[in-house]
């Protein structure tokens, strides 16, 4: 019976984790149409053969109150039971309950990457620094490492001689060689 119990333990974490998924305002007690579609398609519950998308659509509205729009956690294990002998074909009703438990188990919503940072050809030539022209070129050393304020702004140096002055330094000698 143990066993049997820690499943649950699982099972409710699961529900939870997907009835707060998307929802800012979720408390985790109820879990919308929207949700149990995701829990099944992630937790591979909707295998589209035996057991399709309507077939979990028909199944939430079933469990559900007549007017509500979400539905409990007992309600859940509810839809959980009329989907697993669907689900799996041949087994007794209560394997195939603790078949589809074990596919819920410990699972949260998939979308966890979804902010991921897109690593696309798109991305690397937009952030490739060889391939950059102008000024923008010019704050990047050859291996693509910014040059920081090097790079960005014109260093000015305070030596009292114009830029483009050629014999800067050189005037001590002149005044000696006379």
């Amino acid at each position: 019976m143990m066993a049997e119990s820690l499943d649950m333990e699982s099972l409710l974490t699961s529900f939870k984790k997907f009835a707060i998924h998307g929802d800012t305002k979720a408390t985790g007690k109820e879990m919308n149409g929207k949700n149990w579609a995701k829990l099944c398609k992630d937790c591979k519950i909707n295998d589209g053969k035996n057991v399709t998308g309507t077939d979990v659509d028909i199944v939430f509205t079933k469990v559900k109150a007549k007017t509500s729009r979400v539905i409990t956690y007992e309600e859940f294990q509810k839809a959980l039971e009329e989907l697993a002998p669907k689900r799996f074909k041949g087994q007794s009703k209560e394997e195939a309950l603790l078949s589809l438990y074990k596919l819920i188990e410990g699972k949260e919503p998939t979308n966890v990457g979804v902010t991921k940072v897109a690593k696309t050809a798109a991305v690397d030539r937009l952030t490739d620094t060889s391939k950059y022209t102008g000024s923008h070129k010019e704050r990047f050393d050859e291996t693509g490492k910014g040059r920081g304020k090097g790079g960005r702004e014109e260093l000015v140096e305070n030596t009292g001689y114009v830029g483009a002055y050629k014999n800067a330094g050189t005037y001590e000698e002149k005044t000696k060689s006379k």
